[in-house]
């Protein structure tokens, strides 16, 4: 097999089962799908100019030996489309519990619990400023947390919901991210970030993806309102 397609590849065999799964019944998901398109545009812009970013400054860098090598500006296109696949992926696993689980509402303890992530990661951020990836990902996501807890705009996010969803997709995302750090097809530089590893998973992706997650979740449920 050629190589250089290990990533695509990685890809398409992340969509295949939620694309087809798309089409149940119940969920329908496919009926989303023009809502779900506009909702990922901003998320992905945000998430594009961050991996330009952090790749130009050798915060993270890609195998040449499992890309295509087409590039739009520094990022393998792969990279780009990671950011509409995992979203696509996660929304539609975040319906998935929305239509299956119908009485899953938000809570005061569940408000408490998302908070107090936010919190640890802001001050977590502090802590650890020195490092890039770290910093950036911690105060992200501790700052899109409380925009959303603010109820000023996001009015449709249903935080419960997203926690539980949230703990389900973790179990596809490790599998992907693990596959992508372990072959390697996206090599870190552990001196800008905390140098904790799941497996062969920077600690940090797990609130990279959960900021991806939540502001493609929050994007979706506003458009569909």
């Amino acid at each position: 097999m050629n190589t250089h397609y290990t990533y695509l590849l990685i890809l398409i065999g992340s969509i295949i089962a939620p694309l087809l799964l798309s089409f149940d019944k119940k969920v329908a998901f496919y009926k989303s799908w023009k809502v779900l398109a506009k909702s990922m545009i901003l998320p992905a812009i945000f998430y594009i100019i961050w991996d330009i970013a952090f790749t130009q400054q050798g915060i993270w860098s890609f195998n040449e030996t499992y890309i295509t090598g087409i590039k739009i500006y520094n990022l393998p296109i792969e990279e780009v489309l990671f950011f509409f696949v995992v979203p696509y992926c996660c929304v539609f696993i975040y319906a998935c519990c929305r239509t299956y689980f119908p009485k899953i509402e938000s809570s005061h303890f569940a408000e408490i619990v998302f908070k107090l992530i936010g919190i640890t990661l802001l001050i977590s951020a502090i802590v650890y400023h020195n490092r890039t990836y770290t910093f950036f990902t911690f105060f992200f996501t501790g700052i899109f947390i409380f925009i959303i807890s603010s109820k000023s705009y996001f009015l449709k996010f249903n935080v419960a919901s997203f926690l539980i969803s949230y703990g389900i997709i973790l179990i596809p995302f490790l599998i992907v991210n693990g596959l992508l750090t372990s072959i390697p097809v996206v090599l870190y530089n552990d001196n800008e970030n905390l140098g904790f590893r799941l497996y062969t998973i920077p600690f940090e992706d797990i609130f990279y993806g959960m900021l991806l997650v939540m502001m493609n979740v929050a994007g979706y449920e506003k458009m569909k309102a």
